[in-house]
């Protein structure tokens, strides 16, 4: 499975993604942002999925792929 984190413009679109990734039956944990990367809100959803497309549904700030202590960007909405 690839992990992943997304990053979100407000606290309100990360609880979106969350519920919506819920309801695919995708295991989400909300959490800070790691350091490393900005947000506007302060709020990432980290998660799992070994598919594509990946899943996400409504606004978010980037996409990245987590490798490691590495983090790939993967889409910049900003």
């Amino acid at each position: 499975m690839k992990s992943y984190i997304v990053t979100f413009f407000t606290h309100f679109d990360a609880i979106q993604c969350d519920r919506a990734l819920r309801e695919q039956g995708i295991a989400v944990e909300l959490s800070p942002v790691p350091r490393i990367l900005s947000s506007s809100c302060g709020t990432c959803a980290r998660f799992a999925w070994n598919q594509d497309p990946i899943p996400l549904v409504g606004e978010f700030e980037q996409l990245f792929q987590v490798e490691g202590e590495h983090y790939a960007l993967l889409e910049d909405h900003r």
